[in-house]
């Protein structure tokens, strides 16, 4: 493994040593982490979690909760745990080295994920390994359902399912979602005022029959590339979706 670096993030209130050739924490963890419904005594389980970016984020925010992470890259676990140090969650945080696929402990309050973007067979792979596997599928049978489906068996009745994804992928993991979901809340985030949104966060509640609901969602950046007050009051503030 190459030498870590290390980044600050909301307001230099969380410390993260990441691969320097890997997955990089970044806006969509944060954005991510910020739409977990997650309340004090509750537990969250991040599906393919990085160094722990996203689930840090929710227990930096919400105290009392408690997190497991799966991530395949073992270097990656190797990082998420040394940030438990890092930041001080001793007996808030554990990491596990496994594919999403094979993890199963149904005891979740709440799922956060954030899969891969691209599927196999339809971009071109980074050289590095590690990225690749961060930001495409390199299984050619791994799809976002397979994230859903994981997300579903590791819940408890009632317990909710946040996933950030591109916004052309809305479709797909609504149909994943089936029936299985309900309460479904869409929140499109827009990189500025009249552009299409490229990102969406999907919220939903397992065994649960309420209707969809479609947000007004969340302008990123204004017209001279600064945060908008309402971006920067998550990214910096730790401000809820």
């Amino acid at each position: 493994m190459s030498q870590p670096e290390e980044i600050q993030i909301l307001n230099k209130r969380l410390r993260l040593a990441q691969p320097a050739n890997g997955f990089r924490t970044a806006l969509d963890s944060v954005m991510l982490a910020a739409a977990c419904p997650a309340q004090e005594g509750q537990t969250i389980l991040d599906l393919g979690c990085g160094v722990g970016g996203a689930g840090f984020c929710v227990l930096l925010r919400v105290p009392g909760t408690t997190l497991t992470g799966i991530e395949i890259q073992p270097d990656h676990v190797e990082l998420a745990t040394q940030n438990i140090a890092l930041n001080g969650f001793k007996n808030r945080a554990a990491f596990v080295c496994g594919d999403v696929r094979a993890y199963e402990d149904a005891r979740a309050d709440h799922v956060i994920c954030n899969p891969p973007y691209l599927e196999a067979g339809r971009h071109l792979p980074s050289p590095h390994a590690a990225k690749a596997t961060a930001h495409g599928h390199q299984d050619e049978e791994l799809s976002v359902k397979d994230w859903i489906d994981a997300a579903h068996r590791n819940l408890k009745s009632g317990g909710s399912l946040t996933i950030i994804h591109r916004a052309d992928a809305l479709d797909k993991i609504l149909q994943g979602l089936g029936k299985r979901f309900g309460a479904v809340e869409t929140i499109p985030l827009w990189p500025r005022m009249g552009q299409p949104a490229k990102r969406v966060i999907i919220r939903a509640v397992k065994d649960r029959k309420t209707p969809s609901l479609l947000h007004a969602g969340l302008t990123l950046h204004q017209e001279n590339g600064d945060y908008t007050p309402q971006a920067d009051a998550v990214l910096r503030d730790m401000k809820p979706l």
